[in-house]
C-alpha cells in the first residue's frame, strides 16, 4: 500500500488559506449562521461554494480527530498527517454527500480509525509533554487525567486490550462519544458496544489493580 506524502507546511497553509478568500461582509453577516448549523449541513453548504462553512466544520471537528488519532498513534507527526488525510478524503468525496447521509462525524471517526490502523506503528509509551498541544480545545478526557504517571498506566493498560474493547473504551472515555455514535462508527447495535465497554473496563480495572496504591486509585 503507497504510503500517503506529508503535506508540507506551504501547502497546507494554501489549503487553509482558501476558506479565507471571501469578504468580510460576507464573513460579519453569517457567522453566526453557520455556528448554529449540523455539520451535515456545513458540508453541503461548502459544496455549494460556501467556504466559511468548510472552516466552521474544521474548527469544530479537527480537534476531536486529532487527538483520536494521536492517542491511537503516539506521535505528533503521523497524528498530524492522518488528520491532514482524514480532512482530504472528507473534501474529495464531498461533492456526493447528501444532507441525510451519515452523520460528518461519524464518517471521518471511521477513516481515521482505518488510517491509523494502516499506520501498523503504536508505542508503549507517548510523549505526555506534547499531550495538550494536540487535544487543544478539545474536550479529551486525557485532560483530566491527575498526572503523567496516571496517563502512562493508562495507556499501558490500554495498549493491552483487545482491539475492539480497546477502540471501544477509547471512543466512550477519551473521545467521550454517546454509545449510539460508537454503534455507528462500529457498525454494531448499542448492546454490543456497551458489552465491549463493560469488559474493557473491567479489563483495565484488573490491570491497573498492580498499580493502585501508587497511582491513588480506588476500586470499590
Amino acid at each position: 500500500m503507497k504510503s500517503s506524502r506529508k503535506l508540507s507546511n506551504d501547502e497546507v497553509e494554501f489549503f487553509l488559506s482558501s476558506f479565507d478568500n471571501k469578504s468580510n461582509e460576507q464573513t460579519e453577516h453569517s457567522s453566526a449562521h453557520f455556528y448554529e448549523m449540523s455539520d451535515n449541513s456545513l458540508l453541503v453548504a461548502y459544496v455549494k461554494g460556501t467556504n466559511q462553512a468548510a472552516r466552521v466544520l474544521v474548527d469544530r471537528l479537527m480537534p476531536k480527530i486529532r487527538s483520536h488519532a494521536y492517542y491511537r498513534l503516539g506521535n505528533i507527526d503521523d497524528a498530524e498527517d492522518v488528520t491532514q488525510e482524514t480532512f482530504l478524503k472528507l473534501w474529495k468525496i464531498a461533492p456526493s454527500w447528501k444532507k441525510d447521509n451519515a452523520k460528518v462525524s461519524t464518517w471521518l471517526y471511521r477513516v481515521v480509525i482505518n488510517l491509523c490502523h494502516d499506520k501498523h506503528r503504536r508505542k508503549t509509551l507517548y510523549s505526555l509533554d506534547t499531550v495538550s498541544d494536540i487535544v487543544n480545545n478539545s474536550h479529551s478526557s486525557i485532560d483530566k487525567l491527575a498526572d503523567k504517571s496516571r496517563q502512562i498506566a493508562l495507556y499501558s493498560a490500554m495498549s493491552e486490550l483487545p482491539a475492539r474493547q480497546r477502540l471501544a473504551v477509547q471512543l466512550r472515555h477519551i473521545d467521550e462519544l454517546k454509545n449510539t455514535e460508537i454503534a455507528e462508527i462500529m457498525d454494531l447495535s448499542v448492546e454490543a458496544v456497551e458489552s465491549l465497554i463493560a469488559r474493557g473496563k473491567r479489563k483495565l480495572i484488573e490491570i491497573l489493580e498492580i498499580h493502585k496504591s501508587e497511582l491513588g486509585y480506588r476500586y470499590e
